[in-house]
Formats: C-alpha cells, sequence, structure tokens
C-alpha cells in the first residue's frame, strides 16, 4: 500500500492551458480544408466551441492542411464564403434545436461549390456536443478514404487527483472537452473499462483498510465488489471478450500478476518471481507482457500463460516501464537520463517482437500509461510538462501528437 501511495502522490497537482499540438514529422501536400458555421440557434459561445473543437478533430485526422479563421455563412447557399473559394474542401455545419428539445447538427462536405457528403446528428444533451464532433470526423475519414478511426468516437474514463488522498473518477471523451464526474470522494483509482460497449468498468478503492476491485456500470451507478488483496491491487489489463482480467496483487508484501476468472470467480498467480512483477497486458488470449525488476532495473518482459519461461522484450533503456501490447507492438516508457534522483524525462518508445525496429514516439516531459487503441491506428497516453498534466494521442502511420490540457487537478491513469 505504501508503495502505491508514494507512487501516486509524489507529484504536486498540476494545470492546464490551451490544447497544443506536438507536431514530429511535417506533411506537405495535403488537401485544404475550411469550416463553416452556419447557426442559427446557437449564435453564442457553444457555435464557436463546436467550430473549435471540429477544426482539433479535422487536424487529428491529418488528412488535411485545416484553416483555423471563422468564418459564418447560411447553410443552403450554393457557394462557399470568398474567403474559403481557395480550399479544395468546406466543410459546413449548422446547430439548432428542435421543438421537443433535441439537439440537432446538419453538417455537409463541399467541393467545387457541390455537395459530396451529408449528414444530420441528432443528441438529447447538447452538453456531450463534442460526440457529435467526433462523428462527423469520423465520417469525413470515411468519406475520404482512410483507414478507420474508430477510436475518435470512444469514451475516455480516468481517475484525477484532486487533493491528498482525493480523486475522482471521470467519463470523457479524448479531447477532454466533455467531462462527466462518475466517482467522487475517496481515493478511487486505476480504472479499467470491463466490456467493449464501455458500459462499466473496474476500479481500486483505496479507502477501506484493504485495497479493493469493483465494477460499476456507467448507465445506473451500481458497482459490485470483485476482489481484495493486501498489499496492493490494480486490474491493469481486461481480456477482449470481457472473461478475463490481469491484476497485479501483493498478497505477501511481493507484488506479482494474477490471472482472474469473472465466471468462476477464481485467481491464478502467473509469476513468482520474489522481485517486482506489475502492470500486466494481454498480447493473445495465452500470452502477456509484463513489467519487472528482475534484471535489477524495471524492464519489458513476456511469457506465455502457463509456461515458467520468461522472455526479455526491450534492450534500449535502463528503466522501462507503464507498457502494452497490440499484436507484435509493445509501446513502454524509458527514462532518458542516468540520473534516477534528479528531474528527468521519460518518453515513450515504440518496438516490433518480430524486428529489431524501435520508435521513440515523444520528446520531453514524463510520458507515461500508453495505451493502444483496439485496431493499433493510435495511443493515448499521458504527459506531464511545465506544470501541466495531460491526455496525448499519437498517430503512428502519421508520425504526430496531440496533446488536450486537464484544466483541475492531475491525470493519474486512464483507459479508452
Amino acid at each position: 500500500m505504501r508503495i502505491l501511495l508514494v507512487l501516486l502522490f509524489s507529484l504536486t497537482l498540476l494545470f492546464s492551458a490551451d490544447a497544443t499540438i506536438e507536431v514530429t514529422k511535417r506533411v506537405d501536400g495535403l488537401s485544404s480544408m475550411a469550416v463553416e458555421d452556419a447557426s442559427v440557434d446557437y449564435k453564442d459561445g457553444l457555435s464557436k466551441r463546436f467550430f473549435k473543437a471540429l477544426v482539433g478533430d479535422l487536424n487529428v485526422l491529418s488528412l488535411f492542411n485545416v484553416k483555423d479563421e471563422y468564418t459564418t455563412t447560411y447553410f443552403d447557399d450554393d457557394n462557399v464564403d470568398r474567403s474559403n473559394k481557395k480550399s479544395d474542401y468546406v466543410l459546413r455545419y449548422s446547430l439548432e434545436k428542435d421543438d421537443s428539445g433535441v439537439f440537432i447538427v446538419h453538417a455537409k462536405m463541399l467541393s467545387d461549390d457541390s455537395t459530396v457528403f451529408s449528414k444530420k446528428y441528432r443528441l438529447r444533451n447538447s452538453e456531450q456536443y463534442i460526440f457529435i464532433v467526433h462523428a462527423i470526423a469520423y465520417d469525413v475519414n470515411a468519406y475520404m478514404g482512410a483507414d478507420p478511426v474508430d477510436w475518435m468516437k470512444r469514451k475516455v474514463i480516468l481517475t484525477r487527483l484532486v487533493a491528498p488522498q482525493k480523486s475522482e473518477i471521470l467519463l470523457t471523451d479524448y479531447t477532454l472537452s466533455y467531462q462527466r464526474v462518475i466517482i467522487r470522494g475517496g481515493l478511487n483509482v486505476f480504472p479499467k473499462w470491463a466490456d467493449k460497449k464501455q458500459s462499466s468498468f473496474y476500479f481500486t478503492d483505496l479507502d477501506g483498510r484493504i485495497p479493493t476491485l469493483y465494477k460499476m456500470d456507467i448507465y445506473t451507478g451500481k458497482s459490485e465488489k470483485i476482489t481484495s488483496s493486501d498489499g496492493m491491487l490494480i486490474c491493469s489489463d481486461v481480456r477482449q471478450d470481457g472473461k478475463k482480467l490481469l491484476l497485479t496483487m501483493a498478497p505477501n508484501g511481493q507484488p506479482d500478476i494474477y490471472l482472474y476468472d469473472i465466471e468462476n470467480k477464481k485467481r491464478q498467480r502467473l509469476t513468482k518471481y520474489g522481485g517486482i512483477d506489475v502492470n500486466a497486458q494481454f498480447m493473445s488470449d495465452d500470452r502477456i507482457t509484463f513489467v519487472s525488476n528482475r534484471l535489477g532495473y524495471p524492464n519489458v518482459f513476456a511469457k506465455k500463460i502457463g509456461s515458467k519461461a520468461v522472455e526479455q522484450m526491450v534492450y534500449y533503456g535502463k528503466s522501462n516501464a507503464a507498457c502494452s501490447a497490440h499484436g507484435d507492438l509493445i509501446v513502454y516508457k524509458a527514462r532518458e537520463s542516468a540520473n534516477a534522483f534528479s528531474r528527468n524525462t521519460f518518453n515513450l518508445h515504440l518496438i516490433s517482437t518480430k524486428t529489431d525496429f524501435i520508435r521513440r514516439l515523444t520528446a520531453t516531459g514524463v510520458n507515461e500509461f500508453p495505451r493502444f487503441s483496439k485496431d493499433g491506428d493510435a495511443i493515448l497516453f499521458i504527459k506531464s510538462y511545465k506544470q501541466q498534466s495531460s491526455i496525448g494521442v499519437v498517430r503512428l502511420k502519421h508520425n504526430k501528437n496531440f496533446l488536450f490540457p486537464l484544466k483541475i487537478g492531475k491525470i493519474q491513469s486512464m483507459d479508452w
């Protein structure tokens, strides 16, 4: 328990500013895109926030050079605004509310003054407008024939530290534009989605005498106890079918990896090393990767479930932790300086288990808790830099990083 609390509170609360974009490689020759606001009922802050969010999502798609100049027009105009005449594409939207109070967004994309894409979106709560923004960007991406970006529409669950031994678990999107507090009060950490539909999640409650793992339904608010353990207890991964969990537990003082069966409520100890084994991730149904100090420093290893053999996965860096796996790819955090007691830079690196390929994904600050999207197209991570706590997104094929800061508190952990 002491080890976990030191990990949680060794850093002070951080605050953030406006979203920034960190581009690691410039891509020329992209089509140009402009956005026009044709709203009637929402000539206020919401329509401009919608504009800013839509421009941001289009930038994340990495398919266009997007103009950030705010322009207004009428939705049914055949011609685009004069300032956008030279743009290859223009995306026009209109926000309105029907007689029953339903929030409606009309969107269409024009090229050479002709409509090439049009769709209507509906939502009961305008506070969740960001999810329509993500849906529009997703549909534009599909129209352009690019690789799917299903991850863009997924919800993010995260723990925000707001005071010593106080946290909140938030439901949000990857840009942190929408935030709903699901659990307030106490110390509840390490949330992990329990199913593909994102209707429930696991989290660890540290308020009691013994760390306890719970599962909560986000729609009903009901929670059920899964298991508890002395020392520490973290759900680090959920198998794709939702039937098995990978847990880090320390019932005898040393943390090890356990496989927990949801249906029969039995657990199987997977590692028996005398040191530290933590943060296991499924590479397949019968193979896992995890972090261990069995070399005298943290590093990434893999093993087949049921086998005693352990394979070293990473040969670069002397303090490697916080890994995530997708097929043959592993992303992990590595300390970039030699002094373990000074302010250090921790960057994310990507490796392939099939080749000697290695790629650094970040450049500054403390970058941790990487999580692959379900399709492997993107990596979500937490970045701490210059008193700012942010969610970062790496677009692997486009070699770009995007940062979205949290305005209050510090992000402790997250899942998407």
